[in-house]
């Protein structure tokens, strides 16, 4: 069976409302338990985040649900309205649909009228669902199953970080004359996640009028065998390590402990996420062929701008170095936005002007929620 080449042929972008700055976010998130963070200048200092998109308001009332902010990235991929009916195929990642049922990408497509009947995924996840929902459409294509897809990635979380989730909990600790502030692995999120949307445009024919982005490869690895989770919502670790599912705490627990929070185990993160990543990156480039001193723009997703040496210094040490000058990232600007944010990069990079055929796009993106990766080779053409 012959097998297509796939193409990015367009990108696109949604960011709600207008940028919040740092000195903002509790103004739009809210203070908890009426307090100052003890840790938000601390973490600011560290991510290099200046602004961020908010799908919320400052009193935290919605403006946007995630299937709106995607729907909103879909048609700006293309002219008219009507040119989405060619569609065959809409794959949708996100860490944080809108509900548990029906599925993030039929909400998608529920918010896209102009569509026609066309099939619809949702790959679940957290930073590597937007990947994992690239790689489902870049399939699509090259095996003749679709002519035409829409892949995306999305965020929608500052709902789940405003202060009222976690008052409760903050307040027990105060009557029990215990530390008020909620603990690190629940607040040290508050300050680093966006919300927001991006869309690729796939075909199996280039876009004869500009630039096109040929997808040479997609790999993915997780670690979950040998790792404990490390980021995770609506659960909570026992004293092994393990899991403990929403559906199995009490109504009275899921507020008092506000299980249904995001949290991150801070030590986890620190000792194995760039070791892990940048060992399966090495492997990958060497199967594919690819040599990092042909690589001309490294788009890494980083959740802060902390890891950027760290990411660096061990690229070098497992012989895989790429000179900063050669590294695409706009964490600064939008924040992290988990599965989104590789293709907000992509976007920005593709929008740039900067292009030019035979470029080769090194893309990483590491999802620390329990190891996994996802690594990409693109060319412009």
């Amino acid at each position: 069976m012959s097998l297509n080449e796939v193409f990015i042929t367009r990108t696109s972008h949604f960011l709600p409302n207008e940028p919040v700055s740092n000195d903002d976010i509790e103004e739009y998130l809210g203070y908890i338990n009426n307090k100052p963070s003890k840790s938000k200048r601390l973490v600011l200092r560290n991510n290099g985040i200046t602004k961020r998109y908010y799908a919320i308001d400052r009193s935290g009332k919605s403006t946007h649900t995630n299937a709106e902010m995607v729907a909103q990235s879909i048609r700006g991929l293309f002219d008219k309205p009507e040119d989405i009916r060619q569609l065959d195929l809409i794959s949708c990642g996100t860490s944080s649909p809108d509900q548990l049922m029906p599925s993030h990408g039929v909400q998608v497509h529920g918010s896209l009228p102009e569509a026609g009947i066309i099939e619809v995924v949702s790959p679940s996840g957290v930073c590597c669902a937007g990947m994992h929902a690239l790689k489902y459409a870049y399939m699509s294509v090259r095996t003749g199953e679709a002519h035409t897809a829409v892949a995306t990635g999305s965020e929608r979380l500052s709902r789940t970080m405003r202060s009222e989730m976690f008052d409760e909990e903050a307040s027990k600790l105060e009557a029990l004359a215990e530390n008020p502030y909620i603990g690190f692995e629940k607040e040290f999120l508050r300050w680093m996640l966006s919300d927001g949307a991006g869309a690729f445009l796939l075909s199996d024919k280039k876009n004869e009028n500009g630039l096109n982005l040929r997808i040479d490869w997609l790999d993915g690895f997780s670690y979950a065998q040998q790792m404990e989770a490390c980021m995770y919502m609506g659960s909570d670790k026992d004293a092994d390590g393990n899991l403990i599912s929403y559906k199995d705490f009490t109504n009275e627990d899921l507020i008092g402990r506000s299980i249904m929070s995001i949290k991150q185990d801070v030590k986890l993160l620190g000792e194995h996420v760039v070791p892990l990543g940048i060992t399966k990156m090495r492997e990958t480039l060497e199967k594919r062929g690819w040599d990092v001193k042909d690589v001309n723009y490294f788009l890494p997703h980083m959740s802060s701008n902390f890891f950027r040496t760290k990411i660096f210094d061990e690229m070098e040490k497992q012989g895989i170095p790429i000179p900063y000058e050669n590294w695409f990232v706009n964490l600064p600007n939008v924040g992290n936005v988990g599965a989104a944010s590789i293709y907000l990069m992509v976007d920005e990079l593709f929008q740039s002007g900067k292009l030019k055929k035979g470029d080769r796009i090194l893309l990483l993106v590491p999802e620390s929620s329990r190891f996994s990766y996802m690594y990409g080779g693109l060319t412009v053409c």
